[in-house]
């Protein structure tokens, strides 16, 4: 074997395939990102999915949050001590009275943490 030969085989590669992954999601992340920035005039969007995309936002708040009330390590709660329910029920409320995020935000952890911190729900 060369000393070229014997020179590369004695290295450590084990960095080369986490940053050919890394430059790899990178270079997917800025294409996907930059897609609608590519043609110099808007793209027409049918009527229907213009309608569908304004409901977009709130059907992935709503994947994310849904599983985080109703779910523990993976299995549905089955128990009503679970500070999150009433905290939920109080946000939510308050935010059909006032309509304010800051508040309901406020109201939800207002009665989230006591029950959770304090009794240990």
């Amino acid at each position: 074997m060369s000393a070229i030969g014997q020179w590369f085989a004695g290295w450590n590669w084990s960095w080369v395939e986490p940053t050919i992954a890394i430059l790899g999601l990178a270079a997917i992340t800025v294409v996907s990102r930059a897609f609608f920035m590519i043609p110099e005039r808007e793209l027409p969007l049918p009527d229907w999915l213009k309608r569908g995309l304004k409901y977009a936002p709130l059907a992935a708040l709503t994947a994310v949050i849904a599983p985080e009330l109703l779910m523990t390590q993976g299995e549905l709660i089955h128990t009503l001590c679970d500070a999150r329910l009433p905290a939920v029920l109080c946000a939510a409320g308050y935010y059909f009275w006032r309509r304010g995020i800051l508040g309901t935000i406020v109201a939800g952890m207002l009665v989230y943490l006591p029950l959770h911190i304090g009794w240990g729900w």
